[in-house]
């Protein structure tokens, strides 16, 4: 996965990495970031001083008081906001959008099957405006909102659940911003796995479930469910199962340091034992414009 987008977030992209750092083209800023992964010496030195933010974990952030301010990136079919946040993020993981098309395309196919009244009776499909079926998502984690857009404006009826209120109301902005709000979109401030088994028990079901699962989450403020992805994961897959409807589309996200692919494929499969053709493991990667290569993770996508 070297796309930073395609045509969905087409002006975020990678410029370089290196010596435990990042440097990231996000719209109209350069953001220069520690990540662990950049163990390798930057390609192009030099162009680390067009940097319009710097973040380093002691001294927070740095640069022009105006460059701090929230910016919106584009250049595709989405529209985003982004701000400089005091963990150093920015409200976006260029490395997921590289999951974008495949996402899109994948609700397409389950528009197609409930076009051909494919779907078993128990299906999660809601139904549009114009009468036809709308496939329903459930997004976990779901953060500021990128995959829920997606498959939003690829026409899913989409359930966008994450734990910290913030981040939710940010998700809202951005499908404002993206012409979305008026999509069937239910945001939901809640706890991943409390919220599954709720559905389970009012018989909910999707034909679509994404996942991006941090390593460690405290859970919603006022919460005892904080989160921790090796102990965790198990359970909140096996509750995903009985929400998902025949054939479900599953696509799980990890950046668990030393997570081996054959681990969460193993994990995503033994949760949902589906035939092999359908499942792939695929590492999360940026290419940089330099060249240098950065490793952020895995995904296990199921298809439908």
């Amino acid at each position: 996965m070297t796309s930073s987008g395609d045509k969905w977030l087409a002006d975020v992209a990678l410029v370089d990495a290196g010596d435990g750092r990042r440097l990231d083209r996000f719209g109209e800023r350069l953001v220069d970031r520690p990540h662990p992964a950049a163990w390798e010496r930057r390609p192009r030195p030099g162009a680390w001083a067009a940097a319009d933010l710097r973040f380093d974990r002691e001294g927070g952030w740095t640069g022009p008081a105006d460059s701090r301010s929230p910016w919106t990136v584009s250049g595709g079919r989405l529209t985003l906001e982004l701000r400089a946040t005091e963990s150093g993020g920015v409200g976006l993981y260029p490395e997921h959008a590289a999951n974008a098309a495949w996402l899109a395309a994948e609700v397409a196919a389950l528009s197609a099957r409930a076009g051909r009244g494919d779907l078993d009776a128990n299906g999660g499909l809601d139904a549009r405006a114009d009468g036809r079926a709308a496939p329903a998502v459930l997004n976990l984690f779901a953060h500021t909102g990128l995959l829920t857009l997606v498959a939003a404006a690829a026409g899913a009826s989409v359930t966008h659940v994450d734990a910290a209120r913030g981040a939710v109301a940010w998700a809202r902005r951005n499908a404002e911003l993206s012409g979305l709000a008026d999509r069937p979109i239910r945001w939901i401030v809640d706890d991943a796995l409390g919220f599954v088994r709720r559905e389970a028990r009012r018989g909910r079901r999707y034909d679509g479930i994404l996942l991006d699962p941090p390593t460690y989450g405290h859970g919603r403020p006022g919460s005892r469910n904080a989160w921790r992805f090796d102990t965790d994961l198990p359970a909140l897959l096996g509750a995903c199962v009985a929400v998902a409807s025949k054939d479900a589309v599953v696509l799980v996200t990890a950046h668990a340091t030393g997570l081996e692919a054959d681990q969460l494929a193993g994990a995503v499969r033994e949760a949902f034992p589906v035939p092999s053709q359908r499942a792939d493991t695929l590492p999360l990667e940026l290419e940089a414009e330099s060249g240098a290569r950065l490793q952020l993770g895995l995904a296990v996508r199921v298809r439908a």
